[in-house]
């Protein structure tokens, strides 16, 4: 069980900001006020992380945020520039330079030759951004949820917060198409992190075009970018990894419930659908589960929910049978021989019985129509 003490202390420490005023520099290598100028042992210098001045986006405000949130640059000052002399000197570089090594902790991704993924089966480019949390990642989440890097816990939220939080960053960075087609797409999506974070940029209207007034813009785009990311890790400890441990344990006594093994009921009702398609694959279960059966915490009643074809599909494994579909309370009962029937939606998807014991009868009654 992850332990969450002081978790929300640090998220309100990392959130709450003070603006500094900005040191006179020139344009070249202009500073960015620190989110805190503290160090893990209070005496260690500031280092200083580089990314470049101009128009900025998601990745290195991204990676900028989760760097700092590192030992070995707690606290670090953010140097903006394109001067290479400049940044030769600084601790880290973030987005320019086109070098990318670890060794010397250089992450930029624009240089000829740069194909370096994530791993772990996953095959989009990486961004700045996805090249500090590949390196640094483990270290940030075992800091956040109180565990050691080793812990195989830490290990599951690097991948699922990589899979639904970071890909994106750096797919949209790197222009992949989410989709493998030539059609234009079908509506605009400018809601994603990656356009909100380009929205900070400075207007070209805006009479005040100054490094200064750039470097606040880009401190808030940090802002926005590590709080989300922040929150992305927070929800994954809390919710998404405990419903896993539910999930999983329900899969293996899946036979308790019925000799089939297609039939799995909840203990606790959790969000459990992208869990099942993953661990399915994971535990080898063969056949696949076809319903799950949980508690309505609102109505008390139990559904039976037929499971879909893939995660991003509305079409069921095995739909209740077409027959019941509309029916409700009596007229439901009496067509399928089952007491307490509440309820067959249209598209036979998921349906309801007043007792366990009636929609269990009702999955088992669906595998035979």
């Amino acid at each position: 069980m992850l332990a969450f003490k002081g978790f929300t202390q640090k998220l309100i420490f990392f959130q709450r900001r003070t603006i500094v005023p900005l040191m006179a520099t020139p344009s070249t290598n202009s500073t960015v006020a620190a989110f805190s100028t503290a160090s893990p042992n209070g005496t260690a210098p500031v280092k200083r992380v580089g990314t470049h001045n101009g128009s900025f986006h998601c990745d290195e405000a991204l990676g900028c945020f989760m760097i700092r949130l590192t030992d070995k640059f707690f606290g670090a000052e953010i140097v903006r520039t394109r001067d290479p002399k400049v940044l030769e000197t600084l601790d880290a570089v973030l987005d320019v330079g086109g070098v990318y090594d670890p060794s010397r902790d250089r992450y930029d991704h624009h240089q000829k030759g740069f194909n370096e993924v994530f791993g772990h089966g996953f095959t989009t480019k990486l961004s700045s951004a996805g090249l500090v949390y590949k390196h640094y990642g483990t270290e940030i989440i075992a800091k956040e949820v109180k565990l050691e890097q080793e812990h195989p816990d830490v290990h599951r939220l690097f991948l699922a917060v990589y899979k639904s939080f970071m890909e994106a960053i750096d797919a949209i960075d790197n222009g992949v198409n989410q989709y493998d087609t030539d059609l234009p797409p079908r509506y605009v999506n400018n809601t994603n992190l990656s356009s909100r974070v380009g929205k900070f940029n400075l207007d070209w209207m805006d009479p005040d075009q100054s490094s200064d007034k750039e470097n606040e813009a880009f401190q808030q785009a940090m802002s926005l970018a590590g709080s989300e990311f922040l929150e992305v890790v927070r929800f994954y400890a809390r919710s998404w990894l405990p419903a896993r441990t539910i999930v999983m344990e329900c899969l293996a006594a899946r036979e308790t419930v019925d000799a089939s093994g297609e039939i799995m009921t909840l203990n606790k009702f959790c969000p459990w659908k992208l869990h099942l398609f993953e661990l399915e694959k994971e535990m080898k279960i063969d056949p696949s589960i076809k319903y799950v059966l949980y508690e309505d915490d609102r109505s008390k009643n139990w559904r039976v929910q037929a499971v879909s074809v893939s995660p991003d599909k509305f079409e069921s494994r095995k739909p209740l049978p077409a027959q019941w579909r509309g029916l409700r309370d009596e007229e439901l009962s009496k067509e399928s021989g089952i007491p307490a029937c509440v309820f067959v939606h249209m598209s036979g998807f998921i349906g309801g019985n007043a007792t366990y014991e009636g929609a269990l009868a009702m999955a088992r009654a669906g595998l035979k129509l």
